[in-house]
């Protein structure tokens, strides 16, 4: 019998952004997206589901080590402690909102996902960035 069921793991990362549209004068900034139009940071939090087959021989939907080699790899290790506008070349252009960088994340993801474990996808990612806001993206 084949049974399906996800794995989530969750990331913490601190990062610094801001909130601007270069073609908006600073008021209007300021009214559209408040003190975010600063320069500020948040500690995110980063929930990454994985759903498939769990595996006969392995016992595993995915092997949370390569898992997590993956996610430090793709997303991480460029991001933590970095200011996203400046310093992530593939964050170039990127309005760093949660709901864009979890789309992002995705897109970064989901391929060598798949590729390291057979039946396996991404699921969800969900992205905190305060205890109480988050954005959930499935694909």
């Amino acid at each position: 019998m084949s049974r399906a069921t996800s794995i989530t793991c969750r990331y913490r990362f601190s990062a610094a952004h801001v909130l601007r549209r270069e073609e908006l004068s600073e008021e209007d900034n300021r009214v559209l997206f408040g003190p975010c139009a600063r320069r500020h940071g948040h500690n995110y939090e980063l929930e990454v589901t994985v759903g498939g087959p769990v595996d006969g021989h392995s016992g595993m939907v995915m092997n949370f080590t390569v898992l997590d080699a993956l996610v430090r790899e793709r997303v991480l290790d460029a991001v933590d402690h970095y200011d996203l506008d400046a310093d992530v070349p593939w964050l170039v252009g990127v309005l760093t909102t949660a709901e864009n960088l979890v789309e992002v994340f995705w897109q970064r993801l989901a391929d060598p996902i798949a590729a390291a474990a057979p039946g396996a996808r991404l699921a969800r990612l969900r992205l905190f960035e305060t205890v109480d806001a988050w954005v959930d993206h499935t694909g």
